[in-house]
């Protein structure tokens, strides 16, 4: 079972997702399974959580959720 979010904000033209990135756990667990995936799109961010770990997953989760925020007044979040 798997849980995928459509986390949706103005994205900047130029915008450059290093910073986050940068900040996120690994997403691969001790017995080497992923923990969750994600990728950057043109809307703001996809972000799928594997249901391996929910503490790491959810601050993965808030970290893009708290960069949507920071892009934009306003963020949509829709569980696919």
């Amino acid at each position: 079972m798997k849980r995928e979010y459509r986390i949706e904000c103005e994205m900047p033209s130029n915008y450059n997702a290093t910073n986050v990135l940068r900040k996120l756990p690994s997403p691969i667990s001790p017995q080497m399974t992923e923990i969750y995936n994600y990728s950057v799109e043109d809307y703001g961010f996809y972000f799928l959580d594997n249901l391996v770990d929910q503490t790491v997953a959810g601050y993965a989760l808030k970290l893009f959720i708290d960069e949507a925020l920071s892009l934009s007044e306003s963020v949509k979040i829709t569980e696919l």
